[in-house]
């Protein structure tokens, strides 16, 4: 099987971090982590065993290999190169979107068709993963497949043609699933919330290629892209369920011959994203979609001489913002509130997972069940208390440099005067300690769940595979999940509330040196909002601002 996943931010509302989980939510209930759970109501410890070694070789020219040998009748392989949307310039902006969905197409020794053929044969699962820091190339294959596999790797990622006729297919492709993205506030919104929460840099770059952008994409600008940043130094080859010594002799075999280089630095562009797309007015009733990119393509197009930074070594710099998008056809307000997160290196990064874990949320059409949510704050004083709203959960987005925490509701939009103030007293309600707060058995509800999650996550031969990757291309090393487990026992409600008073007050201070304002993205029938921003203020949320969008 054959597919390209390209993963927008959408996806990782249940995201912990990379150093405790990756997609946690896909994780089913066995028989094990149910007694796990057990366990851990009881004693309130992990009960577990001994983590398998993770094994890291440095090749010469600089790719890392990482692997864990670990019993299992399928493998797990996967090529993961530093690169993604937020080291997209002028001149490559929306090509992390395209060449996701280049990425089996022909290569110098072999066509497309070929290709589809032989990963039939395979009898595999193989796929690639688009994201804001990272191009993953991954399969879940029998053992003995796996040379094949990696020599298949290694040629489209060494060796891709880029011709002008896959790639007029696949622009078509795209501008299909772009127009479908911008139709659903669910998708779009969680990009737009970074565009805001990160104003023109890094992490605030759209994942989706404009439709300006999308026809001025040519095979020489992808084919820049893939010079500038597919490097070996950049690359981590990494495996579950695959003997190391054998994964090594590959790597040196097929990536061997890729040479280290020094590439000319990037300019990065200066003006406000946010400024002209409220300042865009053209003819007509333009579609937001247009609006917005039109104006995000025009800004970057114009590559002024405000930064001499390359994409490479630009920190993440948190702006907050607010937009406000009035679309009254809409039959539901949708309002997303975020602060500036913590980076995955940030050693309060457990606590922070366990906040979100105890504030939860869903929908309001939850069925019930393990893992619906049931128990959470946002659940219980939000979903069961206020039944004018459809959903309402805590997002989590973390980074290597930056990160970005909140709330979003999607509510009918006659209480537009009241849905603010009520994720205004979510946020206060966890960030002190005293009646009507966190008490000890909402936090470790929240401690048991993370860690049942955690375990259950790995369970999944593909999420291990990915937290290899990640973590090594990230840290250099992977975290065994005991050590993430005693960590999470660790927390208490003074920490807990530290960190949410450090979050939510704005006093994160990441390497960007972010402004410590809210960020407030709104879209719907807004008629009756008050002024969000100031409310918010007023409640002692965030940093204040001088700058209103």
């Amino acid at each position: 099987m054959l597919s390209c996943r390209f993963v927008r931010r959408t996806y990782e509302w249940h995201r912990l971090a990379y150093p405790i989980a990756r997609n946690i939510w896909h994780a089913k209930q066995s028989r094990e982590a149910s007694s796990l759970t057990a366990s851990f109501k009881k004693t309130g410890k992990a009960a577990l065993g001994t983590s398998a070694v993770t094994h890291i070789t440095t090749l010469s020219n600089g790719i890392r290999v990482a692997t864990e040998n670990t019993l299992g009748h399928f493998s797990a392989v996967g090529v993961f190169v530093d690169a993604g949307s937020r080291y997209e310039t002028p001149r490559t902006l929306g090509v992390s979107h395209i060449l996701d969905r280049m990425a089996f197409k022909s290569t110098k020794n072999r066509t497309s068709a070929q290709l589809q053929n032989e990963l039939e044969a395979l009898c595999g699962n193989v796929m690639s993963t688009t994201g804001p820091e990272s191009m993953i190339y991954q399969a879940a294959i029998f053992p003995k497949r796996l040379p094949k596999i990696m020599e298949f790797f290694a040629d489209v990622i060494i060796n891709p043609l880029i011709l002008p006729e896959e790639l007029e297919e696949q622009q078509q492709t795209a501008l299909y699933e772009i127009n479908e993205i911008w139709q659903k506030p669910d998708m779009i919104l969680p990009e737009l919330t970074h565009t805001v929460a990160y104003n023109n840099n890094t992490l605030g770059f759209l994942m989706i290629c404009s439709e300006e952008r999308l026809s001025a994409m040519k095979p020489t600008i992808i084919r820049e892209y893939l010079e500038r940043w597919y490097r070996p130094e950049r690359i981590v080859i990494a495996g579950a369920g695959i003997e190391h010594e054998e994964t090594v002799k590959l790597a040196e075999k097929y990536f061997g011959a890729m040479h280290k280089s020094v590439g000319p630095t990037h300019r990065t562009v200066g003006d406000s994203l946010l400024e002209t797309i409220a300042g865009v007015k053209p003819a007509g009733k333009p579609s937001l979609y247009k609006t917005i990119t039109t104006a995000a393509t025009s800004i970057l197009q114009s590559d002024s001489s405000s930064s001499s930074l390359s994409p490479a070594h630009e920190k993440a710099h948190y702006t907050g913002g607010t937009l406000l998008l009035d679309e009254p056809t809409l039959p539901f307000t949708h309002m997303y509130v975020a602060f500036e997160g913590l980076s995955v290196h940030d050693p309060d990064i457990y606590i922070l997972a366990a906040l979100q874990t105890l504030l939860g949320g869903g929908g309001s059409f939850s069925a019930g069940g393990p893992g619906k949510g049931l128990h959470t704050r946002l659940f219980k004083r939000v979903l069961s208390q206020y039944q004018w709203v459809e959903s309402c959960l805590c997002f989590n987005h973390c980074y290597t440099d930056s990160g970005l925490f909140g709330i979003m509701m999607s509510y009918r939009p006659e209480y537009n005067y009241l849905a603010p103030t009520v994720i205004a007293e979510q946020f206060n309600a966890v960030a002190s300690l005293g009646n009507g707060c966190v008490t000890e058995d909402d936090l470790m509800r929240a401690k048991n769940q993370l860690k049942s999650n955690l375990l259950m996550s790995f369970e999944s031969r593909m999420v291990q595979l990915e937290d290899i990757g990640r973590q090594v291309q990230v840290n250099g090393y992977r975290i065994p999940v005991e050590e993430m487990c005693e960590k999470i026992d660790q927390i208490n409600l003074e920490d807990l509330v530290r960190v949410a008073q450090r979050v939510f007050r704005g006093n994160v201070y990441n390497e960007g040196n972010g402004t410590g304002a809210i960020t407030i993205v709104a879209q719907g029938m807004l008629t009756g909002l008050p002024n969000v921003e100031k409310l918010f203020e007023a409640s002692g949320l965030g940093r204040s601002r001088s700058r209103f969008i």
